[in-house]
């Protein structure tokens, strides 16, 4: 394959290796002469690799009036190449007895491959052809535009609750694309187009816009020969854009929404906040954040489980969600679902009841012991796959963070203490930056 690539000169810079914080986990960096970044993670226990090729754009990455593009374009790269007909891509992978798949976020796009360690170099083959060789034609376009249609109608407009978190997100986000869904508007998907498939192709999909993670039964140095000869021939793009974002404004003023649906099976309050995400070398906010939501909706033993389900049983079920893995700032939520005979308004109401008395009593110093030994647990369990090893570091990677970021995690949430929680807790449950959002059936009053 990429036969009519001209030969580049291969001066390759290579990164000192880095390792992780243990001999189970050892990782090395390189930088190809064009920009790419190739990240190795050994893991010997079994004869399995995962190539995984993540790419710097995902949908807040979109101009204005082409919502969905980034997810469109990772449908297309299935279609044809120069050297692949259309499907074969999957067919081959399937029939070297491996499983393949893509998907999209706000931040980014990934590819990958999980494939008996032999197999490496042929997933490497194709995955590099179809960096630029995508060859596209107009039919491509209107069958699988289709298919993105229909996965909306499937995954959203079929679902009252993603319809909800639809709105949820784009009162939160005033100015910012993360108000905009990954899967896109559908008014703006049913115009996609051929050229606008190919643009943001063209633009972002380069070397020195990807970072390739290959996770499992391998050695580094062979890694690099491999990605050498099929990813290091792969021109640069002298064009690629800065990553800018557009900025939230000050936010003011608290939200409110109701969505009300016949199709509705549970009514609840959701809650959101912005929040802050984790940094280049200044996690420690999105640290105690990551704590903080653990401590409050982690579980029948969390706090708002004892004052809303055991206490004063308002409600079934109560949840606190923190990702703080975004380029930009994120939400922290909470969702309270009613007892029956208990309104929104008065959910509502416990979740404000709830959420003063955490900020007068403080943390658990018992509960915050008990959260990091699980945290602790469940960072040691995340090893034990390829998948894992390579999602936790592609993306980190692709929205700047850097390996040591990915190997100083751990350490960073044992040393959360109760004051960082109580400041994180202060700093974000600002009213001002709140959307508060209920879900409800149609026929239901709002009081």
């Amino acid at each position: 394959m990429l036969r009519h690539l001209a030969p580049l000169a291969a001066v390759f810079a290579l990164v000192a290796p880095a390792f992780g914080e243990t001999a189970e986990e050892p990782v090395t960096t390189y930088t190809l002469d064009n920009g790419m970044e190739v990240v190795v993670v050994e893991d010997h226990r079994a004869p399995v690799v995962q190539q995984m090729v993540w790419y710097r754009a995902g949908s807040a990455d979109e101009t204005r009036g082409v919502s969905g593009v980034a997810h469109f374009l990772e449908h297309l790269l299935f279609k044809a190449t120069d050297n692949l007909e259309s499907g074969e891509f999957s067919e081959v992978v399937a029939a070297n007895g491996g499983e393949d798949n893509a998907f999209t976020s706000y931040d980014y796009t990934a590819y990958y491959q999980r494939v008996a360690a032999d197999r490496l170099e042929l997933m490497m083959e194709m995955e590099s052809d179809r960096m630029k060789n995508l060859r596209l034609s107009e039919s491509d376009i209107l069958t699988e535009r289709d298919v993105i249609l229909e996965e909306r109608n499937q995954r959203t407009d079929n679902n009252p609750r993603s319809l909800f978190a639809e709105q949820m997100n784009a009162a939160q986000f005033l100015n910012h694309r993360y108000g905009t869904p990954v899967i896109g508007w559908r008014h703006e998907m049913e115009t996609l187009s051929l050229e606008d498939a190919l643009s943001f192709y063209g633009t972002y999909y380069s070397p020195n816009n990807a970072i390739l993670v290959v996770s499992g039964d391998v050695v580094p140095e062979e890694v690099l020969e491999l990605a050498k000869k099929y990813y290091g021939v792969i021109p640069a793009n002298p064009d690629l854009p800065e990553r800018i974002r557009t900025t939230e404004p000050p936010q003011t003023a608290a939200r409110r929404l109701t969505y009300k649906d016949a199709r509705v099976a549970q009514p609840y309050v959701s809650r959101s906040y912005l929040a802050p995400e984790r940094d280049p070398g200044d996690q420690e906010r999105a640290a105690a954040l990551t704590v903080l939501a653990e401590m409050l909706g982690g579980g029948t033993t969390s706090f708002l489980a004892e004052k809303l389900q055991f206490d004063n049983p308002t409600a079934v079920w109560t949840g606190a969600f923190y990702n703080g893995k975004s380029l930009d700032k994120t939400t922290f939520d909470m969702i309270v679902v009613p007892s029956d005979g208990v309104s929104l308004s008065e959910a509502e109401a416990a979740l404000d009841e709830a959420l003063a008395a955490f900020m007068e009593r403080g943390v658990d110093m018992e509960q915050l012991e008990r959260i990091k030994m699980q945290l602790r647990a469940s960072q040691i369990y995340a090893r034990d796959n390829v998948d894992g090893i390579g999602q936790r570091y592609g993306s980190a990677l692709a929205i700047g963070l850097t390996v040591q970021d990915v190997q100083d995690w751990p350490d960073v949430l044992q040393a959360v203490t109760a004051d960082d929680i109580m400041q994180a807790a202060r700093d974000l449950f600002r009213e001002e930056s709140s959307v508060t959002g209920w879900l409800m059936r149609d026929t239901e009053v709002t009081q």
